[in-house]
């Protein structure tokens, strides 16, 4: 075993825990973080994907880590952009601040997504996927944020310091799906959260609404808690328009995208994950390469996406450019105008 190999296997639990991996049912059987009835996704200890499977087996998970090459990234790669945004919009501003976190202005409302500030996506400071650009937008430079929507509790989704400063300083309504409420609670009691299952629908004022709706993805902190919390992606109800966003998830078979399309469409934007998808005989159970989330975009009938989950922190095996390019290559074969689907960097700012 190499050098490269050890320390990729040393540093496994990270990795798995940062969301980019999935190992198989190899943990604890009671669930500290939710306790709720019976459903037909959650079987009492666990919630689950009805009819799709994300878990790997260790087999997998070795094979990954000790044979698969990952493309060498650089250690910076700052964006062109850096965006300071008004103080509240009544029309449609989005930003993006890099990975999956966003800022969502409407109606006079500040909604920021999945917001992580941290270096490193990661339960340490010394070790894990470490970002190779700034966030596009400076925390001080944040307008005071009224919600916050976290879809998972991946370490590039769920950022605890990220919420407790927020917390501090704005004291944002927290929406999430059930059981992070926990997790964000221990590491701050101050952290205002509000959790809600899939379908349910929850009132952000200003005649905003966020539904958090099925998502073929999972959820850990670490080795013991495979989907213990649940996970979503948000349909956000405006007074611009129905936007849907997607933290993570895989295609399969697009049958929730299509599915969403018809109980909650139509949709004026949706914000979809491009990136961390190499490779695929991996990731494709849990993140959409740059095709499927063109399909994904024609499943919901959407007429403007913009791309996320790229270019920021290194989960998976792919070269740090290849998303962006890949999803021209895809629109190119759809017959789809380039503009209609935007590769993101971070301080890229959308208007409408």
């Amino acid at each position: 075993m190499n050098r490269r190999t050890f320390l990729r296997m040393l540093v496994a639990p990270i990795v798995l825990a940062a969301g980019a991996l999935g190992w198989g049912r190899w943990n604890a059987s009671r669930n500290s973080y939710y306790d709720g009835p019976l459903s037909d996704h959650f079987d009492g200890v666990r919630f689950f994907n009805p009819g799709y499977d994300t878990d790997k087996s260790r087999a997998d998970l070795l094979r990954f880590l000790a044979v698969e090459k990952r493309a060498e990234w650089p250690e910076s790669w700052p964006s062109p952009f850096q965006d300071k945004p008004p103080a509240k919009s009544d029309a449609l501003r989005v930003t993006l601040i890099g990975h999956a976190s966003y800022l969502i202005q409407v109606a006079g409302l500040n909604v920021l997504t999945d917001p992580v500030y941290s270096e490193r996506a990661s339960p340490f400071t010394f070790a894990g996927p470490k970002r190779v650009n700034a966030p596009g937008i400076a925390f001080e430079d944040l307008p005071k944020i009224d919600i916050v929507l976290v879809t998972h509790n991946h370490y590039d989704h769920l950022d605890l310091k990220t919420l407790a400063r927020l917390a501090a300083r704005d004291n944002p309504r927290v929406v999430t799906p059930l059981g992070n409420d926990a997790i964000m609670k221990v590491h701050d009691p101050s952290i205002r959260t509000e959790t809600y299952d899939w379908g349910e629908r929850a009132d952000l004022g200003s005649g905003i609404f966020a539904v958090p709706v099925p998502t073929a993805h999972w959820s850990a902190r670490g080795l013991s808690d495979r989907r213990k919390a649940l996970w979503a992606s948000f349909v956000i109800e405006t007074p611009a328009g129905r936007l849907y966003h997607v933290g993570d998830s895989a295609y399969a078979e697009g049958r929730n995208f299509k599915a969403h399309r018809e109980a909650y469409g139509p949709f004026r934007l949706a914000l979809l994950p491009i990136g961390a998808y190499e490779p695929r005989w991996f990731m494709q159970t849990n993140h959409m390469n740059p095709q499927e989330a063109v399909w994904a975009m024609k499943d919901l009938g959407v007429p403007q996406a913009l791309g996320h989950h790229w270019g920021t922190f290194q989960l998976t095996a792919e070269p740090i450019e290849e998303p962006a390019q890949g999803l021209g290559i895809a629109l190119a074969g759809a017959g789809i105008a380039p503009g209609a689907f935007l590769a993101l960097r971070p301080g890229q700012v959308f208007e409408a």
